[in-house]
């Protein structure tokens, strides 16, 4: 094989270089809009999502037992929480105490371990997670 001479276009070759072309998005090619997350009272910096509220503070809250056949597993934003979660076992209403707001109509703050999740009440849809706010 002799090296290509100048002036001259070498013919393209299979897998080196060339223009990447990816299959065509489905429907108009837009990307489906981000699901809204709701806010935590109307005057609380803290938004849903962005970690936790800058006058949060963890606090030392009672043992935790997790019912038979789960153990602790690291939730995040999107997740379906099972229903057995979605009673007043769980539920956790001193969030106060935490330096976190009220949770909006028709969600609910939950207690999952080391951790407190903000989850829709209907759905069981988790919304915001801060990881650590029990010791």
């Amino acid at each position: 094989m002799q090296p290509p001479r100048p002036g001259r276009p070498q013919p393209p070759r299979p897998g080196n270089g060339g223009p990447q072309i990816q299959p065509p998005r489905p429907g108009n090619g837009a990307r489906p809009p981000r699901p809204v997350r709701p806010i935590v009272g109307p005057n609380r910096p803290h938004r849903p999502g962005a970690g936790r509220p800058p006058n949060f503070r963890p606090i030392h809250g009672p043992s935790f037992s997790y019912p038979r056949g789960y153990r602790y597993r690291r939730w995040s934003v999107g997740l379906i929480l099972p229903s057995l979660f979605l009673s007043s076992a769980y539920y956790y209403s001193n969030y106060a105490s935490l330096g976190v707001g009220p949770p909006p109509p028709g969600y609910r703050w939950v207690r999952y371990g080391p951790d407190l999740l903000l989850v829709q009440h209907g759905s069981g849809r988790i919304a915001d997670v801060i990881y650590g706010a029990f010791y």
